[in-house]
């Protein structure tokens, strides 16, 4: 739920600069889908860090923000000649139609490669930095459990399956 609320924010980020550029400033579709890809991929590192996967440290720039970027680069080439196509077939269209038909196709691109990112972000980019509020905590050398105290060293029991708590 966090990383869907995480792309909200992102998607809406993208989407109102891409809309504002193209509907409003005339800026080519695809010049457009650029920037808002750049623009919104600040909030979206920044909410998936920090609130999705609850990674507080210091960022790492090899293993966080370049593969971070990769992903974002290769949702704007996917979202870039989705755009492209869009607005080649579509110059007779009235402007606020292909407007629309431009955000749709950045929607639907970037939509085909969410739960790709989210698999690729949670297995490798923020992996372990999640404990789900639910889970059940077990303290090391205890036979007891607890749902809210998390601590280094503790191990989280999530699907059945024992995820450390690193923080």
């Amino acid at each position: 739920m966090r990383y869907a609320a995480a792309s909200v924010v992102s998607t809406t980020t993208s989407l109102v600069t891409l809309g504002v550029l193209v509907g409003l400033v005339g800026v080519a579709a695809t010049w457009s889908n650029v920037i808002a890809t750049a623009v919104g991929t600040v909030p979206s590192f920044e909410l998936n860090r920090r609130w999705v996967w609850r990674s507080d440290g210091r960022r790492s720039l090899v293993r966080q923000v370049l593969p971070f970027c990769a992903l974002s680069f290769t949702g704007l080439v996917v979202s870039t000649l989705a755009v492209g196509v869009v607005a080649d077939h579509t110059p007779a269209w009235g402007h606020t139609a292909r407007t629309v038909a431009v955000l749709g196709a950045n929607v639907v691109a970037y939509g085909t490669l969410w739960v790709v990112q989210y698999q690729l972000l949670n297995r490798y980019l923020f992996r372990g930095r999640s404990v789900p509020a639910a889970s059940t905590v077990y303290a090391p050398g205890s036979t007891t459990s607890t749902s809210t105290a998390r601590k280094v060293g503790d191990v989280a029991v999530v699907a059945g399956a024992p995820v450390p708590v690193e923080r």
